[in-house]
């Protein structure tokens, strides 16, 4: 018999000492990285960065965990986004919250797989019970069930697939798939398009709903649309509402949206994905009212919950829904079980414990603090939409509703087909600077630049800078091509 372990890098008792260090040397090189780092990122550009990581030989090993994390250091913190930082105003990525980081530390370590009682254990109960809790938030009864995903992507195929089974229950699968519709507007997240076709759906599956002037998606045209579906023979599988949308953060009539589908028979999803943070809000709560009353919920505790990537879930108010995605395997969950298996829930089998990063935020934190930091955000985006609204060099799209504001550096004289032009580059200059990342995208095809504030550090000082900093990009890109311009 062996007297020590057969890998001194394989975690067990016997290598306590070089985990204890390993975990200890890696959290002292990223507190350095963070003390030193003054922006969001680095500057380096692809080349750089692919040239250095090119040039390491991943068959010679260095042999030593120090030697690698400071490696790893030199080609990644170096060159991380940082969304901590509070110029970082781009995409839905949040500061994470310190407990969750801690629970993290245990998620790897012991390395639960969340699809069976035997690989889970209480882990698979603290799992359900934060389902119980988030459904209780969202407001439905006790015979509601979910699962824990690895993002809203997911949480959305899953919503809509469970939409398809109950459309196809008792029918002609061959004949019937090519006629379900999903109704959702072109505010909706990509992830529904990609999932009607993962399922097997047509290329026109998903019917576009028109709008209101917000951006909403509008009953009446829903009701309409609906009607014309049926009225072609085809028929109406699933609606999505968005409640906080990529661009604009708006909020479909969750309400009037959920009294068309009761009434009409049609699986109601919801993906509240950016939204959920309202679930625990003090102030804005009302927001979701009709929640409530959908099929299908998702929400991403990665996004507004401040969690790490990844955590999400997809909860459902009838609990018995979940069944039609359950495949029976012997070795995973035989039908003589009497413990509770997750995998007859989830699209995955292998899966982190990924809830346990909520857990230690609640019960460090409470779930009021959460939804205060999100109200801030909210309170945050609506003040410098107002200083964006008063300055003459910009112009803003509309008033935001959750926490983006889509706004663009454009002062008299710059005709709209010059600020089209001009935002893409300019965005892409800020980037390469490294002192603040914003976001960019495309309403009605014109270009927009866009904050989406998901850091509560982030003040009104922070974003007065860098909107500073547009206007003298701005400034100086346009006298640049106008001299140019003038030379050429």
């Amino acid at each position: 018999m062996l007297d020590g372990p057969v890998s001194p890098h394989l975690f067990s008792r016997s290598t306590l000492d070089g985990y204890t260090s390993g975990v200890w040397h890696a959290s002292a090189l990223l507190a350095d990285r963070v003390k030193a780092v003054r922006q969001p990122y680095s500057g380096a550009t692809v080349a750089d960065l692919q040239e250095q990581v090119d040039a390491v030989d991943l068959d010679l090993p260095l042999g030593d965990t120090g030697a690698a994390l400071h490696e790893v250091a030199r080609l990644y913190l170096d060159n991380a986004v940082w969304f901590h930082e509070p110029t970082y105003v781009a995409h839905l990525n949040c500061p994470v919250a310190i407990p969750a980081l801690s629970a993290e530390v245990l998620i790897a370590a012991v390395n639960s797989s969340v699809d069976t009682w035997d690989q889970s254990a209480t882990a698979t109960l603290i799992e359900r019970r934060l389902i119980d809790w988030t459904a209780g938030r969202i407001g439905f009864g006790p015979g509601a069930d979910g699962v824990f995903t690895s993002g809203g992507t997911q949480s959305n195929l899953q919503g809509l697939l469970l939409a398809r089974e109950e459309a196809l229950d008792g029918r002609d699968r061959e004949a019937d798939l090519p006629k379900l519709r999903i109704f959702a507007t072109t505010q909706s997240h990509f992830s529904v398009s990609k999932s009607a076709g993962i399922l097997g759906m047509t290329a026109d599956a998903v019917v576009g709903v028109a709008t209101d002037s917000t951006g909403r998606m509008d009953p009446v045209a829903l009701a309409a649309a609906i009607d014309e579906v049926r009225r072609a023979g085809d028929r109406p599988m699933a609606v999505v509402a968005t409640a906080g949308t990529t661009d604009l953060g708006r909020i479909d009539p969750v309400e009037a949206i959920a009294a068309i589908c009761e009434d009409q028979g049609i699986w109601f999803h919801v993906d509240a994905a950016y939204g959920c943070g309202l679930l625990v809000s003090p102030r804005r709560r009302h927001l979701l009212d009709g929640i409530e009353r959908a099929d299908s919920v998702t929400v991403d505790f990665h996004k507004s919950f401040f969690q790490p990537v990844s955590c999400s879930a997809i909860v459902v108010r009838r609990g018995e829904t979940l069944r039609r995605i359950a495949v029976h395997a012997d070795y995973l969950n035989p039908r003589t079980a009497t413990v509770p298996n997750q995998v007859d829930k989830s699209l995955q089998t292998t899966r982190r414990f990924d809830a346990l990063k909520l857990w230690m935020t609640l019960r460090t934190m409470g779930s009021e603090q959460i939804g205060d930091m999100f109200d801030t955000v909210v309170d945050r985006a609506r003040e410098i939409h107002g200083v964006i609204v008063a300055d003459p060099d910009f112009e803003a799209l509309a008033e935001p509703t959750l926490s983006t504001v889509l706004f663009r550096f454009r002062p008299d004289g710059m005709t709209v087909a010059e600020c089209d032009d001009l935002m893409p580059r300019l965005r892409q200059r800020l980037f390469y600077g490294g002192q603040a990342i914003v976001a960019g995208t495309k309403i009605d095809g014109h270009y927009w630049l866009k904050f989406t504030l998901l850091n509560p550090n982030t003040t009104m000082v922070h974003l007065s800078e860098v909107l500073d900093l547009i206007r003298s990009t701005g400034q100086d890109m346009s006298s640049t091509r106008t001299e140019t311009a003038v030379t050429v």
